[in-house]
């Protein structure tokens, strides 16, 4: 499984929605509810799956679920 397949899987485990419904535009807040809690345990999970670290300063840039894909696979 891929950096992107597991970091999708984590996002949708922590907001509760299905995988495929999962869309690079959806906000994290907004559309998936993820709350500061949720947010935090959010980080945790994808720095435990994926075995990498974020920065305050990338986690602050996450803002929709085509966010956190970027940040793993910078262009």
């Amino acid at each position: 499984m891929d950096m992107t397949q597991k970091a999708l899987n984590v996002v949708a485990k922590v907001s509760g929605k299905d995988v495929a419904a999962l869309q690079p535009e959806l906000e994290l807040v907004a559309d998936l509810g993820i709350d500061s809690p949720k947010a935090l345990q959010l980080l945790l999970d994808l720095e435990e799956e994926l075995d990498i670290e974020i920065s305050d300063e990338d986690a602050a840039k996450m803002d929709t679920v085509g966010d956190v894909l970027a940040f793993l696979n910078p262009a």
